[in-house]
Formats: structure tokens, C-alpha cells, sequence
């Protein structure tokens, strides 16, 4: 029995449900992975213009993880256009956009740009950029149920492209949010983000990042991920795709059990390349041992 591996993210159709994350994955990982073989790539986020992101250090390795404060450095629109993108559609993997902004016009400018661009799948909305006012408070976007729903709004005003709104777990009730993005146009959600996190070198007392802190990613926060992930999935309608230390094909088991209808593998990427790749083979194999036809008949279906 050949398994049924393929998933509908709205009117986005994957040949199976790995993809991997945003900012984890590039076109130079394609003498050490089979990029053609992933459902999906997500690239880096992107702004209307380039960024340098904040000061080094950036990256530290904690128990059972990372912290990353890249913020969000990149070359622009101009170059994701011109460069990026040509680079990752020659896999003929689907190619999803990660696009963030300031404020709900540039927004909407990134999504119009990209509208019609050869090769590109649909939009991930990065919600968790700091710094973004949003009446009288400030935070990230994804922290605010109204601003949530605007940002998605306007996007979906200036596309037909497939929109998955990625959220952050730096909430009271992550469900109050997904439910404003649902209802705002978003076909999909991506839960988690990375974790508010620090380290301490305790023999200079500094931070061990240059920005102080930064957001946690890795099997650490899996056990988070899955329960937002299980509870979102009692709330809304549309798909989840689960992210938060997936290592490989038994996590994307657990996140799709729970409710996602794919998973992003990230972290992974910088401990084995091939770990997306793999986790796809596991998932047929995980399959065909369980007699399982399609892998959207295990979506949701923890037994409690």
C-alpha cells in the first residue's frame, strides 16, 4: 500500500505535510537535502526594505535548544524578488513568501508585490515582529487580537494567494488570537513562534546575546507548542500547521495527532539538514506500518 502523504493548507496543495521554517532553510542547503522532495519551503522573512537586524551575538545554544535575536535582517523585497525567489523555484517545491512590517501598509504593500509573482504558493504573515505600535499599546502584533485581525485583513484585501498568519506563543490565550485571524481572511495558522528567552554568561554577567534577549526555539518548547497547537485546534476551523521543536517524523506525528494539518521543521535544519527529509519518510513508513491510507485520517485524532 502506497500511503496518501498529499494535505490541502486551504486552496494550497502539498505533495506531503513537512515543510521547513522560515529563516531555517535556504537554496544553499541543496548539495545536502532534497529540497524537491519537501512539501513546502518557507523562506526568510522579509520587509519592504532591507535590514541589518540587531547586534551580535545572535545565536546561543541552550539545554535542549536555541536562542536566536537575528531580527529579522534581510536584503529587502527588491532582492527576495529578483534573487530569492528564482533560486527556490527551480526544486519545484511550493514556495511560501514570510513577509513582516511595521504597520499594516507595508503589509499590504509586500502582499501586492508579491501578488503575481511566477512561483509563489502563498504568504506566511510573520506577526511576532517587535517594536509595532498598535493603538495605544506596544508589542508584537500577534500579542493583540485586533491588531491581529487588521494586519490579516489588509493583506487579504491586496491578494488571492493562500495567507497563514504565524503567531506567537507570548500570550495569555493564543486561541483569542488565531480566532481573530480566522475570522479576519487567514486560510491557515502556524503555531508556535519562538519563546521570549536569556542566557547568562555568569563569568562576565553579561548576556550571552547582544540584543539581552531572544526567542527559544528546539525540543524545548515542544511540549508548549503541542498544547497550543491541541488547544487551537478545539477553536478554529481552518488549518494548523505545527512548529516547535520538531526533530523529526515521531514529533510531526504528535503535532498532527493534536490537530495540525502540517509541520514546520526548523531548528532541526541546523543540527541535520536532512532532518525534513527525513521526517517525510518516516511519516510513509510510520503509515504503511499502521495501515494508515492518508495521513489527514490521523489529524486531530488524539485519543483522550
Amino acid at each position: 500500500m502506497k500511503p496518501d502523504t498529499s494535505v490541502k493548507i486551504g486552496r494550497l496543495k502539498l505533495k506531503n505535510p513537512v515543510m521547513v521554517a522560515s529563516g531555517t532553510f535556504g537554496e544553499e542547503y541543496r548539495e545536502l537535502a532534497d529540497i524537491r522532495s519537501l512539501g513546502a519551503v518557507v523562506a526568510k522573512t522579509i520587509t519592504l526594505k532591507a535590514r541589518s537586524g540587531n547586534r551580535p551575538p545572535r545565536l546561543v545554544e541552550t539545554p535542549s535548544g536555541m536562542l536566536n535575536s537575528i531580527g529579522l535582517e534581510n536584503k529587502g523585497l527588491d532582492f527576495f524578488v529578483k534573487e530569492t525567489l528564482p533560486a527556490l523555484t527551480r526544486f519545484k517545491a511550493p514556495v511560501i513568501a514570510s513577509i513582516s512590517g511595521d504597520s499594516e501598509d507595508e503589509f499590504a504593500a509586500l502582499a501586492r508585490a508579491l501578488q503575481k509573482r511566477k512561483g509563489l504558493s502563498a504568504l506566511e504573515l510573520n506577526l511576532s515582529c517587535p517594536n509595532v505600535k498598535h493603538g495605544s499599546s506596544e508589542g508584537l502584533i500577534a500579542q493583540d487580537a485586533e491588531a491581529t485581525g487588521k494586519i490579516v485583513s489588509e493583506v487579504r484585501r491586496a491578494t488571492q494567494l493562500p495567507l497563514i498568519a504565524k503567531l506567537s506563543p507570548n500570550v495569555t490565550d493564543i486561541t483569542r488570537i488565531a480566532v481573530a485571524a480566522q475570522d479576519a481572511g487567514a486560510d491557515a495558522i502556524t503555531l508556535i513562534n519562538t519563546l521570549f528567552g536569556m542566557s547568562v554568561d555568569i563569568e562576565t554577567r553579561r548576556p550571552r546575546l547582544g540584543n539581552v534577549h531572544g526567542g527559544l526555539s528546539g525540543p524545548a518548547i515542544k511540549p508548549v507548542a503541542l498544547k497550543i497547537v491541541w488547544d487551537a485546534h478545539k477553536k478554529v476551523k481552518i488549518p494548523i500547521i505545527g512548529a516547535g521543536g520538531i526533530m523529526g517524523h515521531k514529533d510531526a506525528i504528535e503535532f498532527i495527532l493534536c490537530g495540525a494539518s502540517a509541520v514546520q521543521v526548523g531548528t532541526a535544519n541546523f543540527v541535520d539538514p536532512r532532518s525534513a527529509v527525513g521526517a517525510i519518510e518516516g511519516i510513509k513508513e510510520y503509515l504503511v506500518k499502521n495501515k494508515i491510507k492518508s495521513v489527514s485520517q490521523l489529524v486531530g485524532r488524539l485519543e483522550t
